[in-house]
């Protein structure tokens, strides 16, 4: 009688086990468990989440945002590099046709200069960074260049005062080939190299005869002072024809403490005896405040004399009333281009140079489970109530190209507002 409930006992497991390795066999050829299992799936989901939650725009400017994740689904479940799931996730943010809503890997100096200007402002990120960054700094290996793709060429757009790619000479429009034998890659190509010197390949002109070698020595950027100290770096005093003319490089326009320098420097300190300015808001960030355009627009008000023990007379003035001239191109956005537009409407001085981004709304970091960095535009802006610059931008009233390929450092944006500004202090004499 036992037999034949062992013999039962044998069949049912069997039977079980067959069914347990076909299920097996199902799951190993599937390709959906695959995708569900792979952390790139995860972070994809909550990209899109994040924008769904977040984004501006209830409508989501006229575009189903419920279908772009199932275009983009499986296409960033298959990518083979990271560079691959971020170039997905950014052509599907691209389909939302707005800025401030970018998607950001620890590969892209961007991630770092993000996080550095947000990070002193939120709390939520304070909390969050030691997670990703344990030792608490926002910083990361360069030369100091921001860079510009050509038709497949790479060049030097511009190049921050006082970093390694200026004291080693490396100039506007030179092409990058190589660096120490490897392709360019802005973060890759310096990591854990800070203080050691490389060998950077660069093209001159279009001839290849013009191909030198540079030995340039990275360094540790840190990204929540490495524009402001460019911003000091850049401060120039120009003679040209008996007449000084400043000139500062307002890299980011996000901090209060880059609006306050600007302000100390032209009270108080190197700018304030120059008999005309120049304002570079070309390229770096946006994103702060405005109030500073008081220094131009405001009526004039009391000077202030103090006499020290020794008798000698410091008489300071609150606003700027010499002229001034800005320079702009398509790398300025968000306040910036608000700062341009305020210059025109209130006819402070002439705007030179090309067409600005046409990036203005309000844009917030998200830190994603992995510690990538998701940009995310999550207001709209006006300016004076009804008019939108996102997607317009701001055009010069001197429009002034600067051909970037193998420019040998030529700057004429630059160069046409000092001659701008000389003029108009001749006018005023």
């Amino acid at each position: 009688m036992k037999r034949p409930k062992l013999s039962g006992l044998l069949k049912f497991f069997a039977v079980m086990l067959m069914s347990f390795s076909v299920l097996l066999l199902f799951w190993i050829a599937s390709p959906l468990p695959k995708i569900l299992a792979r952390p790139e799936t995860q972070i994809f989901e909550q990209v899109w989440q994040t924008v769904n939650d977040n984004f501006y725009d209830p409508e989501f400017n006229g575009v189903d945002w419920k279908a772009m994740r199932e275009k983009y689904k499986s296409q960033a479940a298959q990518a083979k590099s990271s560079q691959e799931f971020a170039a997905t996730i950014n052509q599907m943010l691209s389909e939302l046709q707005t800025s401030h809503t970018r998607y950001y890997t620890k590969e892209e100096p961007a991630y770092y200069q993000i996080l550095g200007i947000f990070v002193p402002r939120s709390g939520e990120l304070q909390k969050q960074l030691p997670k990703f960054l344990p030792q608490g700094k926002i910083e990361y290996t360069d030369i100091g260049v921001f860079t510009k793709d050509i038709n497949g060429k790479t060049f030097v757009s511009n190049i921050l005062e006082k970093s390694p790619a200026a004291a080693a000479g490396l100039k506007i429009g030179d092409q990058i080939l190589s660096v120490d034998g490897r392709p360019y890659q802005p973060i890759k190509s310096f990591a854990g190299k800070a203080g050691e010197e490389v060998k950077l390949l660069i093209q001159r002109s279009a001839t290849p005869s013009s191909q030198i070698e540079i030995a340039i020595a990275p360094k540790n950027f840190d990204a929540k002072t490495m524009f402001i100290d460019a911003q000091k770096a850049s401060i120039q005093t120009i003679q040209r024809e008996g007449k000084k003319i400043g000139y500062i490089h307002i890299w980011s326009h996000a901090a209060n403490e880059d609006q306050q320098q600007l302000q100390s420097e032209i009270i108080y300190g190197r700018l304030k005896d120059a008999d005309g300015l120049v304002l570079d808001f070309r390229d770096g960030w946006g994103g702060g405040d405005v109030n500073s355009l008081n220094l131009f627009t405001a009526e004039a008000g009391p000077t202030v004399t103090s006499i020290s023990r020794n008798g000698k007379k410091y008489t300071y003035i609150s606003q700027w009333k010499k002229p001034v001239a800005m320079v702009i191109n398509e790398g300025s956005r968000s306040s910036k281009e608000i700062y341009a537009y305020g210059f025109q409407q209130h006819k402070i001085g002439p705007v030179i140079g090309t067409k600005t981004a046409g990036a203005v709304v309000a844009g917030r970091p998200f830190l994603m489970e992995d510690g990538s960095l998701l940009y995310v535009a999550v207001a709209d802006v006006l300016v004076n109530g009804n008019q939108r610059l996102e997607g317009k931008g701001v055009a010069p009233d001197i429009n002034i190209p600067l051909p970037l390929e193998y420019a040998q450092g030529a700057d004429p944006q630059k160069e046409r507002a000092i001659e701008t500004v000389l003029a108009a202090i001749k006018q005023t004499r």
